[in-house]
């Protein structure tokens, strides 16, 4: 577990220090993807499959002259019950908060996807309210949500972006 993955993106190097094994194949995430039911955009996916979250070495990102801190990326895990980083796996993380995740009390599925823990407790989401094709990245505002009521920030377009954005 002590590899370190590069992701490459825009001549900046992204590296995860950490990455979350074993790494998910193509059947697991649609497996996930069919259970929330979206697509992943495919610069996540392919993140997804090389690393399966994990610590950046870049951390840091701002919004409005506020600076965070991507704590880790989550990951998709076979089975999280046995494993020591289960509180890092998507579905974990959705199940202890998707009702602060949507507006919508009879939605099936997600519109918003958490998919790395920030530094005190908000989290970096996938956000598929808009457009369900390419999904937009937004911090999750965990002190202002409320049940039905989720806050979020958009930071990025899309993950690409996002990774950019890392110092």
């Amino acid at each position: 577990c002590g590899q370190m993955h590069h992701v490459n993106r825009r001549k900046q190097m992204i590296e995860i220090t950490k990455p979350l094994l074993p790494l998910p194949d193509e059947t697991l995430i649609q497996k996930e993807e069919s259970m929330w039911r979206i697509k992943l955009p495919s610069d996540y996916r392919s993140f997804l499959m090389k690393t399966n979250g994990g610590t950046p070495n870049k951390q840091e990102f701002k919004y409005k002259n506020h600076i965070y801190m991507v704590e880790s990326f989550l990951c998709i895990l076979q089975n999280s019950e046995n494993s020591e980083y289960g509180f890092y796996d998507i579905d974990v993380v959705l199940t202890q908060i998707e009702d602060r995740l949507t507006s919508n009390e009879d939605l099936i599925g997600c519109e918003l996807l958490p998919i790395a823990e920030l530094f005190a407790g908000d989290y970096l989401c996938l956000d598929f309210t808009k457009n369900t094709d390419s999904p937009s990245l937004c911090i999750w505002d965990h002190e202002k949500s409320g049940e039905l009521e989720p806050v979020t920030y958009k930071v990025a377009d899309s993950f690409s972006e996002f990774l950019t954005l890392l110092a």
